[in-house]
């Protein structure tokens, strides 16, 4: 059920207090109910939020070809559509399990988090991987302070920074009864994509407000989590990604003004993260690497 309240002059659809209560329930339930009776898989069970195309499929073909023992959680929008899930699923039927998940869908979430706790009862590893730079027709990066629109900067930060938290705030009981089990590490990771115009302290240019904000939005609120599961003592790690320029739907608008030799594929940028993610430790929680491992400033 939903309530009606006024924002700006208007009313606006809000989830009712019911449903908010309820959600909040069931987060604290899944966090302290008893996970160890499910058995530690071999090889660990990874999510992949944003798997159908891109960064995100690549790195579910990684981490199944890489690992012969590992399972995968693929999640997107539109599983019906992801078609190169699909071919992965009749290659990888036992390993492979495809969920629906909107980031901007809480309810799709909370979803996705029971039905990981049912089949495996943890996890060793979530990849948030969507985002968006522009749609056509709704969304462009801006060039000028005269282009920013509001509904720009909300959806940018909606689908960039309140999705990837929302997925956090769901898989954390999970992550946290899997930690490494499974793995050769021994923590949990929570890997986000950023990227490097999220930086303030590398901004020089400017430029593409709506997306260079989420992104740094992103990095706060990955570090925010960070400090706490540290407080907590929670075998998980959080750390945050810039992949480079790589050769997706989403740069491909943009690529004429990529140096030569920067723009990579994403078998070779995907290649280069997951080696940052099997090799994190403790006392990476909370960093911003660039693909080739240098960390980046805030």
């Amino acid at each position: 059920m939903n309530t009606l309240v006024k924002s700006g002059g208007a009313w606006l659809l809000s989830p009712s207090l019911a449903v908010v209560a309820l959600r909040k329930m069931r987060v604290s339930a899944l966090a302290t109910s008893s996970l160890s009776s499910f058995p530690k898989w071999e090889g660990g069970v990874s999510m992949v939020q944003g798997a159908s195309r891109g960064i995100g499929l690549e790195f579910v073909r990684q981490l199944l070809g890489n690992n012969e023992n590992g399972y995968v959680v693929a999640t997107c929008r539109n599983p019906k559509e992801a078609t190169s899930l699909s071919d992965l699923k009749n290659r990888f039927s036992e390993r492979l399990f495809i969920q629906k998940l909107d980031v901007t869908d809480e309810t799709t979430i909370e979803e996705s988090a029971e039905s990981v706790r049912e089949r495996y009862g943890s996890l060793n590893l979530l990849i948030n991987a969507a985002g968006i730079l522009s749609i056509p027709g709704v969304l462009q990066p801006e060039t000028t302070l005269n282009k920013v629109e509001k509904s720009s900067l909300m959806l940018a930060y909606e689908v960039n920074a309140v999705g990837p938290i929302l997925v956090m705030k769901h898989m954390w009981p999970l992550l946290k009864a899997g930690g490494g089990s499974g793995t050769e590490r021994e923590v949990a990771v929570v890997a986000n994509l950023s990227a490097r115009v999220g930086s303030i302290g590398d901004n020089r240019l400017g430029g593409w407000h709506s997306y260079r904000a989420s992104k740094t939005a992103l990095n706060q609120l990955t570090k925010n989590v960070s400090v706490e599961l540290g407080r907590r003592k929670d075998p998980v790690v959080c750390i945050l990604l810039h992949p480079g320029t790589v050769d997706t739907d989403l740069s491909r608008p943009f690529q004429k003004n990529v140096p030569e030799g920067k723009l990579f594929t994403r078998e070779y940028s995907v290649q280069k993260l997951l080696h940052i993610i099997n090799n994190a430790k403790k006392q990476d929680n909370g960093k911003f690497f660039a693909w080739d491992g240098q960390e980046i400033p805030w």
